[in-house]
């Protein structure tokens, strides 16, 4: 089910509606619609507090049923922490725990009130915003592969309604867009591998691009790409029965003659390390080894859902690495599409050897403003890293600095690396122009130097996801970063 998200100006204590949500923050301090909501309730919400069942601890739920004095039939109070602390995390926090507690009662709707809340330095649209993204990804469930579930007599919750303010609807909007976007992104990369191929994925661009007139889709097969010379991405794709493919969306809602920005993502449907194997336990995990392409289509569905005045081009090298007779081996030595030769040294470091001809590609056939790839790279950046932040990796500081603004803005942060040429040098090699690694010192920085050197003259950023692309575990769930990041990067180009 997806979430609809809607304003609505109703005081909380007239608000009709299975269930109301305000925030309490720790000692007690009441936010302006809970006060209300006390007030209207003979003191529901204080009594609580006194008793000790409600504290203001941040992200705590607590559930007020049926209370007199109010229309709505539940209050569902949400802790918010210190007030003198609370700041964009903890806000982001909240909602998404506010969300969560929502799915699990019987109700179809409900009103928050968690958007009035003041967060230093962001206005109401970003607010709504925020907090409408946490619900939608709270409100998520896979179920593509799963048993249909009986149908239950218990509603679901459809919807969320935001109390409005006056410049809220601009966010609420783009909040319906990235939603869309973070959900593609979201299904694709959680699918599994023996559907979600690179046909699959050529589907699917397909799809959208003919239920769109401003966009258009471009699939290159194998055979034409071996007429191109992708001799790096091809050869990563030889021991899969499943055939590579060249997916290029184009989007114009600029003018004709305007140069795009262009995205790129790693599309590597399921990556067994091919000839070098990766160890078993962990690698039902790799058919999240798409989660830049996920990203990065997911980030054009945003940007064509929000009507962004600037023409964009997304392009995916879609391609499984397997182990076969005809795989490609260690101490190969590749030419790719741009002349330039590689030694394999490793075919688990695969995903920049499709990267280096699609960016190659995408630069010449496209003339892009800005270049940006995803992918979930090097396990090197989850090391530096971990789960929170993604790598980036520019030579150019303005663009960098857009980037993580953008991170920053959407709270889908990423943290800049270095890309100094002093690394270049563990990338020689006697046999080629360049080797595929460079030894166990900064992995992901040399991933970052072995695709600069396919990037020249371009104006490129090299955002790395394997740490963000998905929640660990068995249950683990892609999350649709970098799309909050890519979109907002998008937005803050259409407004120049």
């Amino acid at each position: 089910m997806t979430l609809q998200f809607s304003l609505d100006t109703a005081a909380p204590e007239t608000a009709e509606t299975p269930c109301i949500v305000v925030g309490v923050y720790e000692n007690g301090l009441l936010t302006s619609a809970a006060a209300r909501v006390d007030s209207a309730t003979g003191g529901a919400i204080k009594r609580q507090v006194e008793s000790g069942d409600i504290n203001g601890k941040a992200a705590s739920t607590t559930v007020l049923f049926a209370p007199e004095g109010i229309k709505a039939k539940r209050v569902l109070v949400v802790g918010l922490g210190s007030q003198k602390t609370f700041d964009a995390a903890r806000f982001q926090k909240v909602n998404l725990e506010a969300a969560r507690a929502l799915t699990r009662l019987p109700i179809g709707s409900a009103m928050s009130f968690l958007a009035d809340v003041d967060v230093p330095g962001h206005d109401a649209a970003w607010r709504v915003r925020t907090a409408a993204l946490a619900a939608d990804h709270a409100a998520y469930r896979y179920t593509a592969t799963l048993k249909p579930r009986e149908k239950s007599s218990q509603p679901e919750l459809g919807s969320i309604a935001f109390a409005s303010a006056e410049n809220a609807p601009m966010g609420i909007d783009q909040a319906a867009a990235i939603a869309e976007g973070v959900r593609f992104a979201r299904e694709l990369a959680n699918l599994p591998p023996n559907i979600c191929n690179p046909a699959y994925i050529a589907e699917q661009a397909v799809t959208f691009a003919e239920a769109h007139d401003s966009v258009s889709c471009t699939v290159l097969d194998h055979e034409e790409m071996e007429k191109l010379r992708f001799g790096s991405l091809l050869a990563v794709g030889r021991g899969s029965a499943n055939k590579p493919k060249l997916i290029a969306l184009q989007y114009k809602g600029g003018a004709a003659d305007e140069k795009p920005y262009a995205f790129v993502g790693k599309g590597i449907t399921f990556d067994t390390g091919g000839i070098s194997l990766k160890p078993g336990p962990g690698m039902e995990e790799m058919k999240f080894d798409m989660g830049g392409a996920a990203g990065v289509l997911g980030a054009f569905v945003a940007a064509v859902k929000m009507g962004l005045k600037l023409n964009l081009v997304c392009v995916v090298p879609a391609v499984e690495n397997m182990p076969d007779g005809d795989a490609y081996r260690p101490s190969d030595v590749l030419t790719s599409l741009s002349g330039i030769t590689i030694e394999v040294l490793n075919t688990d470091a695969e995903g920049r050897l499709i990267l280096c001809d699609a960016l190659t590609y995408t630069a010449q056939t496209f003339q892009p403003k800005a270049l940006i790839d995803a992918a979930t790279l090097t396990g090197a950046c989850v090391i530096a890293l971990g789960k929170h932040a993604s790598g980036l990796m520019s030579k150019h500081d303005d663009l960098a600095e857009e980037l993580l603004s953008a991170g920053e803005n959407t709270l889908d942060r990423a943290w800049r690396l270095p890309l100094w040429d002093d690394y270049q040098a563990q990338l020689d090699s006697g046999f080629a122009d360049v080797a595929n690694i460079g030894g166990k010192h900064a992995g992901a920085i040399t991933a970052g130097c072995f695709l600069s050197r396919f990037t020249e003259g371009q104006r490129w950023a090299h955002l790395d996801i394997a740490g963000t692309a998905w929640d660990e575990g068995r249950k683990g769930l892609a999350t649709g970063r970098p799309v909050p990041l890519l979109a907002q990067w998008l937005i803050d180009r259409s407004e120049k």
